[in-house]
This record gives structure tokens, C-alpha cells and sequence, in this order.
């Protein structure tokens, strides 16, 4: 049986916190942010974690499950 492979751009998007959890980036911060509110830029700013529900699909594109 050949080993499972991670998919890579998950790879690139989440990483794993010490406590299992995984971590991805907030959306919308990438380009046209002229428009877009100074409150708003920084609340986008930084990591948020990944739903529970999300998670095992999310650990199998990786190849941690």
C-alpha cells in the first residue's frame, strides 16, 4: 500500500498548533484594500483557527488522520 501523500497547497495554507488544532489565515486581506476600512485591514490581519467541523477533512488532506 503505497503512503499517503499530503495535498500541497493545504500544506501551504494550515499548520498544526501544539495542542492539535490547525490554524489558517483570515480571508480578503490580499488586494483591493483601498476600499476597505483601517478598522477592518486589521481585524483581518494575523491567524484564526479552523472550525471543529472542518477539521478531520481538513487533518486527511494533510495526511495527520
Amino acid at each position: 500500500m503505497p503512503k499517503m501523500k499530503p495535498n500541497r497547497s493545504s500544506k501551504k495554507r494550515f499548520k498544526l498548533t501544539g495542542s492539535g488544532k490547525l490554524k489558517r489565515s483570515k480571508a480578503y486581506h490580499s488586494h483591493i484594500l483601498t476600499k476597505k476600512s483601517n478598522k477592518r485591514k486589521k481585524r483581518l490581519q494575523g491567524t484564526t483557527v479552523v472550525h471543529e467541523a472542518d477539521t478531520p477533512r481538513i487533518k486527511r488532506t494533510l495526511g495527520l488522520a
